[in-house]
């Protein structure tokens, strides 16, 4: 995909200079920095994590190797500097590299941004990036840190605005640069400009057909406009591009199956499970393999289906991260492991120790976990629980700000559908309305939904009045 790295002279002449005499180091930099922009591994550099590693080794002082370093652990979203210690000593490691001599105003950013994102303050580290931005629009990895981060924050604006504020500055010789129609489309589908978004992603896909994120963002299109069988076919031709970024590929096969669930088409959605999101959820750890592996197993559970001992296995890879606390959105999944494996302890516990992250933490995520997350995760207890009528009026009120817990749209359907099923579910008139209401509003958004459709004559059927 990419090989022709970047030296010292090359990154100064672009306006990018790293303090750094290391041409190795900077090469490897460039290494780590394109696969993590193109969500693969590139062998011939032995993947991410052993060209991280060589470059900390080409210059263990380099400021931009450690804010790669302890950058991507945070985004990762498995570790938090408060329960991590190596984690902690790496971003007070950084802290004390920026004490020193020779690191550049715009390296001093990066490396303030990591800290205020290791500290809680996503919102701060955003500010940083685009501060760099300013000055430096072609500075990729600013880019990408705050695309990232606003995906975590739900600011589907943001995303938008910050790539297409930078677009003009970039020229399409320079490395990288077919990306950016990717991140763009994305920021254009989660502020519904389906039109823009589709022919941006298009875009990217004619300039880089192994772009898994334009793929992605094309997924969204589909799946927003209701296009689920040309989702289906979308993914299945391109799949030979897309599932060689391995980073994105267990969510793109998610994409693939939600088409099936909206269709009905359960054992489709489950086979995408088995031999994909569930087996690459489990090998690779990473929360956003795990969450998409929940999502599938938990919008099955809504839809009647059984799926068997999944739940308890899928337990299994989410328990370490039941104390993490470091996205309310990943609190979220995880708690529905626990539900679904019948871990009604560990679920309590998990909603006992969000309660405590609040009143000991400051951040962002503490601020949505108060507003919203301790209601959105009780609502999921007391559904559990068959107290239907209590998970609406928990989930019904912060409606409108579930956004901030992050995600897309379309991950956040799922807690869409959850009020719509606790609604049918509950024994209150008044949620029989609510749940017609939704259900009303819903099909206006978007008319083909055959998932809209079912649950149109189940509500029916269970409440004719």
């Amino acid at each position: 995909m990419h090989s022709q790295w970047r030296d010292c002279q090359e990154w100064s002449k672009i306006g990018l200079p790293l303090s750094t005499t290391s041409n190795e180091a900077c090469k490897m930099y460039d290494a780590v920095l394109t696969q993590y922009v193109g969500w693969y591994d590139d062998t011939s550099v032995g993947g991410v994590d052993a060209s991280l590693n060589s470059l900390l080794q080409a210059d263990p002082n380099f400021v931009m190797g450690k804010v790669l370093a302890n950058g991507l652990e945070l985004l990762g979203t498995g570790k938090s500097i408060y329960t991590d210690p190596a984690l902690k000593e790496g971003v007070d490691d950084l802290v004390r590299t920026l004490q020193k001599n020779g690191v550049n105003p715009r390296e001093r950013k990066h490396a303030e941004a990591v800290q205020l994102w290791a500290e809680g303050d996503m919102t701060g580290a955003c500010d940083k990036w685009e501060a760099i931005l300013l000055e430096h629009p072609t500075d990729m990895l600013a880019v990408k840190m705050a695309h990232d981060t606003y995906f975590y924050l739900g600011q589907g604006a943001c995303m938008r605005d910050s790539i297409a504020r930078v677009f003009p500055a970039w020229k399409p010789n320079m490395p990288l640069y077919a990306y950016l129609y990717g991140m763009h489309s994305f920021g254009l589908v989660e502020t519904n400009f389906y039109d823009q978004a589709e022919k941006t992603a298009r875009k990217g896909l004619e300039l880089n057909q192994k772009d898994a994120w334009s793929t992605h963002s094309m997924a969204h299109v589909l799946e927003m406009g209701g296009r689920q069988d040309e989702g289906i076919a979308f993914m299945s031709t391109t799949m030979m591009d897309w599932n060689t970024c391995g980073m994105l590929a267990c969510h793109n096969y998610w994409h693939w199956a939600v088409y099936h669930v909206e269709k009905g088409e359960y054992t489709a959605a489950l086979d995408i499970y088995d031999n994909e999101c569930g087996v690459r959820s489990k090998g690779s750890g990473a929360l956003l393999d795990i969450v998409d592996a929940c999502s599938i197993l938990y919008r099955l559970n809504m839809e009647g289906v059984d799926v068997g001992s999944r739940w308890e296995d899928l337990y299994e890879t989410c328990r370490p991260h039941a104390d993490d606390h470091i996205l309310v959105f990943n609190d979220l999944h995880v708690l529905m492991s626990c539900l679904g494996a019948k871990q009604e302890e560990t679920a309590k516990q998990l909603v006992d120790a969000l309660k405590n992250f609040i009143s000991e933490h400051r951040g962002t995520q503490s601020t949505v976990a108060e507003a919203v997350g301790v209601s959105m995760c009780e609502a999921f207890l007391a559904y559990d629980e068959g107290d239907y009528g209590r998970a609406v009026d928990l989930m019904a009120p912060v409606r409108y700000q579930v956004v901030t817990i992050g995600g897309s749209n379309a991950q956040r359907d799922l807690f869409k559908l959850f009020l719509i099923h606790a609604a049918i579910k509950s024994p209150e008139k008044r949620h029989h309305q609510l749940a017609r209401t939704l259900l009303l509003e819903r099909k206006a958004l978007k008319e083909t939904a055959p998932m809209t459709d079912r649950l149109i004559a189940k509500a029916m059927a269970m409440h004719g009045d």
